[in-house]
């Protein structure tokens, strides 16, 4: 099949949105389809152009898999990108990949895909995806990692209840418009129908988890020798994106009330835009390391440092969004201590595989963290309960090979494919 994804994040961006689409674009390629993606140069979550890329430049990179005859060519348009991401700062940001990625989605439209696909965020590019496919006679999917429009007014970025009204508006007319809808958890999936997406155009596709790669190690991290942590400290890692929807401030507030407590070391690895401000609290702290994020060949390890994985969540952004950090964190066998609401998503998936404390309140997650700690069998109750979900629902290939399947189907189904592009 020839596949065209329009997704403003993508690799080598090592966590999020760009790590779910690199990887996908990647199997799909290795499975013999012909996929080219529109994108912007890496930047997540630094909020940096990485090196080697520009900002400005149209960049077309080509690669080829050792085997399956498929192939990926990735076209980089450029982009404004700010230090802060907030407000109507995101807004330009946005709207400044969506209009340099227009000429190029449309000439996207003359190589006659089969399947066009948009990835949320950004949902700026839906109009986009939707007038390429049309042109092309293609099939429009919309996959929603985290709702872009709902989280801005959750984080207050916008607080207009007329401009509330009318984004939500035009999101519900767009979403309807595509002919598949799906996202990353059921509860979300709940959502799509609440917007207007009918039942028979959503569909579940789960995040999923490499459980080769990501795996327990029968022995100590060798990141826990190398930071000089003792083999009797118990860490509490947090490793991701370091932004608002997170809620991290809690773990500064955490780490100050356990500051006597020597046996518990906190480990904050990742970047983003509250990293300086992160560091800035907790300068006077010795019970807190940071590290910067770290390359996909030591996700294992560092996954693996954690003796509890701290997940904490704004309250109310838990059923819009699901951390994407979840399915390696589930895959490494630890515990996982998480901020949630009672009855969301987070909540279901770690109920009896990992702790959840009400969003925001300090003191529990203290309690809730001690308790841990001083707890090994408990702990390891719930990492093997973790791992073994992981293992069951979040196999990378099973997910991959159902997405597969029903693209087939649907494109199939749509008479728009010719037999020759569908028999890869």
């Amino acid at each position: 099949m020839r596949i065209l994804i329009n997704s403003i994040n993508f690799s080598p961006e090592l966590i999020s949105t760009g790590k779910y689409t690199g990887e996908l674009a990647h199997w799909l390629a290795e499975r013999g389809h012909q996929v080219r993606v529109v994108t912007s140069p890496p930047h997540y979550p630094t909020w940096r152009v990485f090196d080697k890329y520009s900002s400005w430049r149209f960049k077309r990179e080509r690669w080829l898999p050792a085997t399956g005859g498929g192939s990926l060519e990735t076209f980089r348009c450029p982009l404004w990108v700010p230090r802060m991401p907030r407000g109507w700062r995101r807004m330009a940001y946005l709207a400044s990949f969506t209009l340099s990625s227009a000429p190029v989605m449309l000439t996207q439209a003359l190589w006659k895909p089969h399947l066009v696909l948009q990835i949320e965020p950004t949902f700026f590019g839906s109009p986009l995806t939707l007038l390429s496919a049309w042109l092309s006679g293609a099939v429009s999917w919309l996959h929603i990692q985290d709702f872009e429009v709902d989280v801005a007014f959750q984080l207050t970025d916008f607080s207009s209840p007329f401009l509330r009204r009318w984004a939500h508006r035009i999101e519900s007319t767009l979403m309807a418009k595509f002919a598949r809808v799906s996202t990353i958890s059921n509860r979300m999936k709940d959502k799509l129908r609440a917007k207007g997406v009918p039942s028979s155009r959503t569909i579940l596709f789960p995040n999923w988890a490499d459980t080769v790669a990501i795996h327990p190690l029968p022995v100590p991290s060798p990141l826990r020798q190398k930071l000089g942590i003792p083999t009797d400290t118990v860490v509490a890692l947090y490793s991701g994106n370091m932004g608002l929807k997170q809620g991290l401030h809690i773990l500064i507030d955490v780490s100050l009330r356990l500051a006597v407590r020597r046996d518990i070391c906190f480990v904050i690895c990742g970047d983003g835009p509250y990293r300086q401000e992160l560091l800035a609290m907790s300068q006077n702290l010795n019970n807190v390391r940071f590290l910067p994020l770290q390359p996909t060949d030591a996700l294992n390890d560092l996954l693996n440092l954690a003796d509890v994985h701290l997940m904490p969540q704004l309250s109310g952004a838990a059923d819009l969004v699901m951390p994407s950090k979840l399915t390696g964190i589930m895959a490494s066998g630890r515990a996982v201590l998480a901020t949630a609401d009672a009855g969301s998503q987070i909540a279901s998936v770690l109920e009896g595989r990992g702790m959840i404390t009400p969003s925001g309140d300090a003191d529990a997650f203290a309690a809730a963290l001690t308790s841990l700690a001083e707890n090994p069998a408990l702990r390891r109750k719930l990492g093997e309960a973790a791992r073994k979900h992981a293992i069951t629902h979040l196999n990378r290939d099973e997910i991959l090979l159902e997405f597969e399947h029903l693209i087939k189907k649907l494109c199939r189904a749509s008479c728009i494919n010719d037999e020759n592009g569908l028999a890869a």
